[in-house]
């Protein structure tokens, strides 16, 4: 009771893309009683070992860096629900780089989905790195509020995704950004302390 609550959680994930089975967990969840983020320890086994996901992520990456001229986007997934076929690398970075900024906003009471991103654009770097600027909008529940944040995504396949931001609310006004977060297109961790 001193520090806050703690939850115990067994649950199975999926791929994001196909539906298809990705592992199951256990974690324990402790949600403090000051303002900060919760401390999450979390143990997954997975259907596809690390060299498959690596390989996954090698694809993305090659996908992104293949491109002719520098990636923008407007209303991603579109009023009906579309994602462009040459968009979904853009929409896999951003469902991965908006986790972080979920896990840090989450509370015992609040949570947060990724509902759109409403733009994006690529930064042309000389460096093997891919990098964008984001404008996100996240449903908050229970109150509805739609949020939007600003997040700088950087990424290189084996090494974890930089992820900074900053958001605001008509209710909130500015809310703190981050320092850094860091991550895989796999699925974002929460460690702090990198820097770009």
């Amino acid at each position: 009771p001193e520090s806050g609550h703690k939850y115990y959680l067994q649950f199975s994930t999926e791929d994001y893309r196909t539906g298809e089975d990705a592992g199951s967990c256990l974690a324990t969840v402790l949600y403090p009683k000051k303002k900060s983020p919760p401390v999450v320890s979390i143990k997954c086994s997975q259907t596809k070992d690390k060299k498959e996901i690596l390989e996954e992520d090698k694809r993305l990456y090659q996908r992104i860096r293949h491109q002719t001229k520098p990636i923008t986007g407007n209303n991603i997934p579109d009023s009906y629900g579309n994602i462009e076929p040459a968009l979904e690398p853009v929409w896999a970075l951003a469902v991965a780089g908006s986790s972080s900024i979920m896990w840090e906003k989450s509370t015992e009471t609040l949570g947060y989905f990724l509902a759109q991103v409403k733009a994006v654009k690529q930064w042309i770097r000389k460096d093997d790195f891919i990098e964008f600027d984001y404008t996100v909008l996240l449903h908050e529940i229970p109150t509805q509020e739609i949020i939007s944040c600003h997040m700088r995504l950087m990424w290189l396949p084996g090494s974890p995704l930089k992820v900074k931001h900053f958001c605001a609310s008509a209710s909130h006004g500015l809310d703190e950004g981050s320092g850094a977060e860091s991550g895989s297109a796999a699925g974002a961790s929460a460690e702090n302390g990198a820097k770009f």
